[in-house]
């Protein structure tokens, strides 16, 4: 179904200064505070009426109807028509799937208590080899949390430039290295090339059995032995869990064994804490919901084409290009769940930076471009180093501040030096980033995509856009493929 824009079109424009002006409250209204992390909308433009026409939208588009049917494990993405259970994963779902998602989970710490027992011989570095949602989920969570305490070394690699892997190589030694591949299907190629050359090196360094060093995460565990993976080293995870989506599941495996087993699991209460609020939470006072709301007032009555976040804390240097994944794969989408044209913007853009070295780099034009690029700042109340105080207060006062510069803006006589203002941002403050509430703000974003994509009518699971390139791809290795002059031309440059 189509949803009904009017209501939300008619609303006026109001500045962001006019609307604290004229509503003493703003505030408390557009904040909330869930699982460790505060939120705050206020310096975006939605207003009491906005939020409740967004709500008679979501009614109209069954948002209740469709949230239960994603944690009652129905059938939601309908063009592969599968369920979608990654919430399952943390204990929030159908029955049947969270038993099975802890089966798994038990077999998984099995395997990592034999691991630490020495049971595949000394080991002290974790190669795990994957690509999207098999890659930046897990890298997400080691570089943010695996700091302090480095049980294993971890290294993970995705892409398929041998460079990546030469990198890790020359770290590792390769006798006391167990080589972890993740793939949902097991077919995979850049995966399993990578994976190939993990083993080529194992027996160059004269590795004894290199197959038996390896651990398999995949929804597939036949391909997997058919590979040369012995069944006792596979840890499989549902098919109806989705690669972005799949951190959670056995694809977490690096970072269960990297980070300690107790981590793992506080990042699966932080995940299913939020699940309990987005599906419990008036939609006026649900996070996730709040923020898809934001997101869809930029992009489709102001729009936006972009959407940036930047993270002030180096541990999250790696949260725009996971939500790059999560948000772009998911909502990216021109035609509706019944296949019709979307006929409106989808997904916003997503990008972003880290701190005060984007500062420096990019908001010349956040102030002063001609874009409207709505920001959202994320950083922790607690500092994630042992410098003196002024470093953290630095970094904090700055991300806040340049959220009250964007917008209050300021005028001059020279046009160059002015800045308009009127520029919105949210911000997600956290109390600390540890591994609860790193569960809670990924969950969070997950649902925030999912809001999104029920009130654009588009299937948020699905992601048939990656594949095209990819066949031409595996067409021109076979060779005898005619592309047009300029591919053509690339490929005889290349190779001759």
């Amino acid at each position: 179904m189509t949803a009904d824009w009017s209501k939300i079109e008619a609303l006026p424009a109001t500045t962001l200064t006019d609307l604290f002006a004229q509503d003493s409250e703003r505030l408390s209204k557009l904040s909330l505070d869930v699982a460790g992390i505060h939120f705050d909308w206020s310096k975006t433009h939605l207003t009491t009426d906005m939020v409740a026409a967004f709500e008679q939208m979501a009614k109209a588009q069954d948002l209740a109807g469709k949230r239960q049917a994603l944690f009652s494990g129905e059938v939601v993405n309908v063009t592969e028509g599968r369920a979608v259970e990654h919430t399952a994963e943390r204990g929030e779902g159908k029955p049947e799937s969270v038993a099975i998602a802890q089966a798994s989970h038990s077999r998984m710490r099995t395997l990592i208590d034999a691991i630490e027992a020495e049971a595949l011989g000394p080991v002290r570095h974790i190669l795990h080899v994957g690509i999207g949602g098999s890659a930046l989920g897990p890298q997400l969570l080691v570089d943010s949390l695996g700091r302090d305490d480095k049980r294993y070394d971890v290294g993970i690699v995705a892409n398929v430039d041998g460079v990546a892997l030469e990198d890790v190589f020359a770290k590792f030694d390769p006798a006391a290295t167990l080589l972890v591949v993740a793939s949902k299907t097991f077919t995979t190629t850049e995966t399993l090339m990578n994976a190939e050359s993990v083993l080529q090196w194992m027996t160059e360094h004269n590795v004894e059995d290199p197959y038996g060093r390896v651990i398999a995460l995949t929804a597939a565990p036949e391909k997997a032995m058919e590979w040369g993976v012995d069944e006792t080293r596979i840890l499989p995870f549902a098919e109806s869990v989705g690669g972005r989506y799949s951190l959670w599941s056995t694809i977490g495996f690096p970072a269960a064994i990297g980070l300690g087993w107790d981590k793992f699991e506080e990042l699966l209460e932080g995940a299913a804490e939020m699940d309990r609020h987005f599906r419990l939470a008036a939609l006026h006072e649900n996070a996730p919901a709040l923020a898809a709301f934001a997101d869809l007032y930029y992009t489709q009555i102001r729009h936006a084409e972009t959407r940036a976040t930047f993270a002030y804390d180096e541990r999250l240097r790696l949260l725009p290009s996971y939500l790059q994944q999560l948000e772009m794969e998911s909502n990216g989408k021109s035609v509706t769940a019944e296949g019709e044209p979307l006929g409106r913007p989808s997904a916003a853009i997503t990008w972003g930076g880290v701190g005060t070295e984007a500062q420096h780099a990019v908001f010349q034009l956040l102030h002063q471009g001609t874009h409207l690029v709505p920001v959202e700042f994320v950083a922790s109340i607690e500092p994630g180093d042992t410098l003196p105080e002024e470093h953290h207060r630095a970094l904090l006062l700055n991300a806040f501040a340049q959220g009250a510069a964007l917008m209050a803006g300021k005028q001059a006589e020279d046009p160059a030096r002015s800045y308009s203002g009127d520029r919105p941002s949210s911000t997600l403050l956290l109390d600390d980033l540890d591994a609860r509430t790193l569960g809670a703000l990924i969950a969070f974003y997950e649902h925030r995509v999912f809001v999104n994509g029920v009130l654009l009518g588009i299937n948020s699971f699905d992601q048939f856009g990656v594949e095209l390139g990819k066949e031409m791809a595996k067409a021109a290795e076979k060779g005898g493929q005619t592309f047009d002059p300029s591919t053509d031309d690339l490929i005889t440059r290349a190779f001759g």
